[in-house]
């Protein structure tokens, strides 16, 4: 079987049921394991990434706005590629091609690939999509071990943090300027991992905020993990947080828990690693009770002192 993803979460999973030899291309965006990365890439992004979050921002939302296509999908290349089988989305249009697209490229490939939608918003629903391209791909014992490790681990976070110590309330970010909550997946995930999401709603997508929001949930923990920024990309948003001095009287800021970990690779990727999302998570929210696995580097510990420090005088954006 010859296979295209276009989702960085299915080429995940299509890498962890052994199938990484019948993968022939994948999104621009698709990054592991890293091997993948020598792939012929089928889409190309019209976002120009070195600008701002706030402009990517405006630009996602002015393209999206006149029907102007954020990905662009080479049919001459899938064309080349003759896939048996291509696993797209139809969850986020600022996520990968949209299904329309997809749809309408197949009618141009005279091979008649199988078009497989993964459309997950819970962590059961990723469950549910690994069965199905386990069955897809006639994988489905490596499926279910797949699946039984990861519930395994979710079992273990669990009962890790239900041994004292509270819930704390907790806000997780996706996006900083302007603030996004979490959704979908993300606040269940919040509840495994012992504390309680108090931005975002489960199983639904994520909104904008506005910062008074954040103030409003009063949160105890804030945790940023960016759609699609790296840790380091992360950090240079940051001085955002020092522009808002309300932020401060916050018990987040006073009781120093600010988190930021990477999330392009984790939580915004609805595939095998939102159990490693899980784990870091409870690490961060509940320390030593929750053992990282020796693959997992901890969120990064942003001190707020230091924040102030090195931003004293950020501006707020116009």
């Amino acid at each position: 079987m010859r296979i295209v993803s276009l989702l960085p979460s299915a080429t995940e999973i299509i890498c962890a049921l052994g199938l990484r030899d019948q993968l022939v291309g994948v999104s621009h965006e698709c990054d592991f394991p890293a091997d993948v990365q020598g792939l012929p890439k089928v889409t190309a992004s019209a976002i120009n990434k070195n600008q701002s979050s706030l402009q990517i921002d405006q630009q996602v939302r002015e393209q999206l706005q006149t029907s102007t296509a954020l990905y662009m999908l080479d049919i001459e290349l899938l064309e080349t590629l003759k896939p048996d089988l291509i696993i797209t989305q139809a969850l986020c249009d600022v996520c990968a091609v949209s299904a329309e697209d997809v749809e309408s490229a197949i009618c141009r490939l005279p091979t008649n690939p199988a078009i497989i939608n993964l459309e997950p918003v819970s962590l059961t629903d990723v469950v549910t999509t690994i069965r199905k391209v386990g069955a897809a791909t006639q994988h489905q014992q490596q499926a279910e071990a797949l699946i039984t490790d990861m519930m395994t681990r979710k079992s273990r976070v669990e009962t890790a943090c239900k041994t004292g110590g509270g819930r704390p309330r907790v806000a997780c970010l996706e996006w900083l300027d302007p603030p996004f909550n979490a959704g979908h997946w993300t606040p269940e995930l919040v509840t495994f991992a012992g504390g309680t999401s108090v931005t975002g709603q489960s199983h639904q997508p994520s909104t904008t905020m506005i910062w008074q929001d954040v103030i409003a949930a009063q949160p105890d923990i804030l945790f940023i993990a960016c759609c699609g920024y790296s840790i380091e990309r992360t950090l240079a948003d940051l001085p955002v947080l020092t522009a808002e001095p309300a932020l401060r009287e916050l018990p987040f800021w006073k009781n120093n828990r600010i988190y930021v970990t990477d999330g392009n690779h984790y939580f915004n990727r609805p595939g095998p690693r939102l159990i490693d999302s899980l784990e870091i998570l409870a690490h961060a929210l509940h320390g030593e009770k929750v053992r990282l696995p020796d693959h997992l580097s901890p969120a990064i510990h942003i001190d707020t002192q230091t924040l102030i420090d090195e931003y004293p005088a950020h501006p707020a954006h116009n």
